[in-house]
């Protein structure tokens, strides 16, 4: 994580390829203080998980947890909130493990 809170700013572009034909779907402005960058890297550090992977994992649990961060109150956000902090803590601290 980026440790000085710097505001970081990503853009997101999903496109849809078929017969080597893209299609644009959809794009979207991700913000906060954590470093894709470094997580992915320190993701691929502890093993047992290829770059590419580790790029899909970081950024599908920042995008989560940042829309569930949005949206507390909603019922199915609400039930899922305690295994979805459990499954952080844990990738938290095999990432330190790994220091």
């Amino acid at each position: 994580m980026c440790d000085n809170k710097e505001k970081k700013s990503y853009h997101f572009q999903v496109a849809e390829v078929i017969d080597n034909k893209v299609k644009d779907v959809f794009s979207f402005n991700f913000g906060g203080h954590h470093d894709l960058e470094e997580l992915v890297e320190k993701a691929v550090a502890v093993g047992n998980i290829t770059e590419k992977h580790a790029r899909q994992l970081v950024c599908g649990v920042r995008l989560l947890h940042h829309a569930m961060k949005k949206y507390p109150e909603n019922e199915a956000i609400k039930a899922f909130a305690p295994k979805f902090k459990e499954f952080k803590d844990a990738l938290k601290a095999q990432a330190n493990e790994g220091k």
